[in-house]
């Protein structure tokens, strides 16, 4: 159990590793988006939305919104850009951890958002923006984590892009070929084990989704910390390798 979970965050990637922590990503992806908007009323993994929203309000006349709306997409972009630093630093010194590093970030913000409810009743409208803010920190950081490890091919917390490409994949499987085309390049041909992937990661934001609201609608924000936990446990072990190795010179 130690070496699989030590391999998830290896810097060593294979096709295995990078499928198995997109999916528990992705389930934490899908309980953190709908816990998050159980907690403040926002879905904060797509951009999408907010985007149209800053629009929209630009529109209406709703400079508070649009203000929202522009720190909430700030804060996605910074959380990708710290995973970035984070890895190709990790990168340049050539650490165990450079993936599992802003891994144990993640974990680090999810505990912050689990102990951010105690200030909720200090001024509810700083809180509620803080909290998006550190949502789509949060979404940010882990997408460009599953972006960087699998060379773009896997997204955690981008569901339009899995249906998109998942819809694709079944307009392959269902294409009548003619006999002729068989052998030329008009062929086509669905990749399944690409589709089963897909698939796999929808259903999992959808279960963790369910999981995600049903805890935070128990427990509160405090749920966060059984997303937290695991992250950090994961992460964890090349960083405590890297520690040895240093100590040792």
């Amino acid at each position: 159990m130690k070496y699989y979970l030590r391999n998830l965050t290896a810097k060593e990637r294979n096709e295995a590793t990078d499928r198995h922590l997109a999916f528990y990503l992705t389930f934490v992806a899908g309980a953190a988006n709908a816990g998050g908007f159980m907690a403040v009323n926002q879905y904060t993994s797509h951009m999408s939305g907010i985007v149209s929203a800053i629009a929209d309000n630009m529109v209406l006349g709703n400079i508070a919104l649009v203000v929202a709306g522009l720190a909430a997409l700030f804060s996605f972009v910074a959380g990708a850009a710290t995973s970035a630093i984070l890895i190709n630093w990790g990168r340049r010194l050539e650490l165990q951890a450079e993936y599992a590093l802003p891994l144990l970030f993640e974990a680090f913000l999810l505990i912050c958002f689990a102990i951010s409810g105690a200030f909720f009743h200090l001024s509810e409208s700083i809180a509620v923006s803080a909290t998006i803010m550190l949502l789509c920190f949060i979404m940010g950081l882990q997408n460009a984590i599953i972006t960087k490890l699998s060379g773009a091919r896997i997204r955690t917390t981008h569901v339009t892009g899995l249906v998109t490409d998942t819809g694709i994949e079944i307009g392959k499987l269902i294409y009548w070929n003619c006999d002729s085309a068989k052998s030329s390049r008009l062929h086509v041909r669905a990749d399944r084990r690409k589709l089963r992937l897909l698939t796999s990661l929808i259903g999992l934001f959808l279960v963790g989704g369910i999981c995600g609201a049903l805890l935070f609608n128990k427990l509160g924000v405090s749920a966060a910390l059984f997303l937290a936990a695991p992250l950090m446990l994961i992460a964890a072990l090349p960083v405590i390798e890297d520690v040895r190795s240093a100590l040792k010179r």
